[in-house]
């Protein structure tokens, strides 16, 4: 009887322990480092409400540097935007983008304590020249007499883990030469897999790289560079693999704060001595339904046509989806 009182107290104290750890869980970003200059998907973790009463607002304030934001819609709540002028102007596919959405506040919903929920925004990184940290203030509203705000910034040199109540951070790091800018990730650089660049004609191809796939994803992000030494303009025309439905040339953009995806159905322009990176945030590829789920690790053989240069086959290995910029699952 001891011996059980005993096991009793243990399970007790287990239990206790671990409802105190998930009460002073904090909110957190899914993806805490991503490349400065290129689209980030800042998916903001909820992993609770207010002392066991549910959240019904979660609102999030956006740092400078983290432009041209758009909320993703969620079924069951409201969402209201807040814009206003930053703090400097930021070139955003050569154009000059001076304001913006400051705050997302998602209300009229209902998040019950005891459940876990995640809330998207969508934007662009700036071009910073130094390695940066951004911190996202996050309050959560429950009902009309709780709060809990996460709010704090740690100060240079200090451990956010020390305070009580921190604001979620992203590490945001200086692009080079090689990198993709990152990020649905999930994810790093495919100059992390650079070779030596494939010549074929004028064209010089390097920095091949595919997506891994999240699980049910349809589709897997594409990426590559292409210097054309040549005096004249030659032109992407077509991409194929086996094992795919099909595979497209895309470009994201900004238009009037909105981004927009597109198909290049004419295939991508590669002017006379410029270089054309395909990389998350602009121009890339879309492998569409592919058999199977592609794996970090594998290596997909790519067929590039050319308009003038001709085709060329080069290999595209798998990278990892952490730390990148977007894995294309919400095509």
């Amino acid at each position: 009887m001891k011996n059980y009182q005993l096991f009793a107290s243990a399970i007790s104290l287990f239990a206790l322990c671990a409802s105190a750890g998930t009460a002073n869980a904090h909110s957190s970003l899914e993806q805490r480092e991503a490349k400065a200059g290129g689209f980030y998907k800042a998916v903001v973790r909820i992993p609770h409400g207010c002392n066991g009463i549910a959240t019904t607002a979660v609102k999030v304030e956006l740092p400078e540097g983290f432009i041209s934001a758009q909320p993703q819609p969620k079924a069951g709540w409201s969402v209201e935007t807040t814009k206003g002028d930053y703090a400097q102007a930021y070139k955003v596919h050569g154009k000059d983008i001076t304001s913006g959405v400051k705050q997302v506040t998602w209300n009229e919903g209902s998040l019950p304590s005891d459940y876990y929920d995640e809330f998207v925004i969508v934007g662009q990184l700036a071009k910073f020249d130094k390695d940066t940290t951004l911190s996202f203030p996050v309050t959560q509203t429950c009902g009309t007499d709780a709060s809990v705000a996460w709010i704090e910034i740690a100060k240079d040199g200090q451990d956010p883990h020390a305070l009580a109540h921190p604001a979620p951070q992203l590490h945001v790091l200086v692009a080079t030469g090689g990198d993709e800018h990152a990020g649905h990730g999930d994810h790093g650089t495919h100059g992390d897999h650079a070779s030596a660049p494939v010549k074929i004609d004028d064209l010089a191809i390097s920095n091949p790289s595919v997506r891994a796939m999240v699980p049910g994803a349809k589709v897997a992000g594409g990426y590559l560079t292409i210097v054309n030494d040549g005096k004249a303009a030659d032109r992407l025309v077509g991409v194929s693999t086996t094992g795919v439905k099909r595979v497209e040339i895309h470009e994201m953009s900004m238009e009037n704060e909105v981004m927009k995806m597109r198909r290049l159905d004419d295939g991508l322009e590669l002017p006379a001595g410029e270089t054309v990176e395909l990389k998350s945030g602009g121009y890339h590829l879309m492998f569409i339904q592919p058999e199977h789920p592609y794996k970090e690790g594998e290596t997909i053989p790519v067929t590039l046509e050319f308009e003038k240069a001709g085709k060329v086959e080069i290999d595209f290995p798998v990278t990892a989806q952490r730390g990148k910029s977007s894995d294309h699952s919400h095509h």
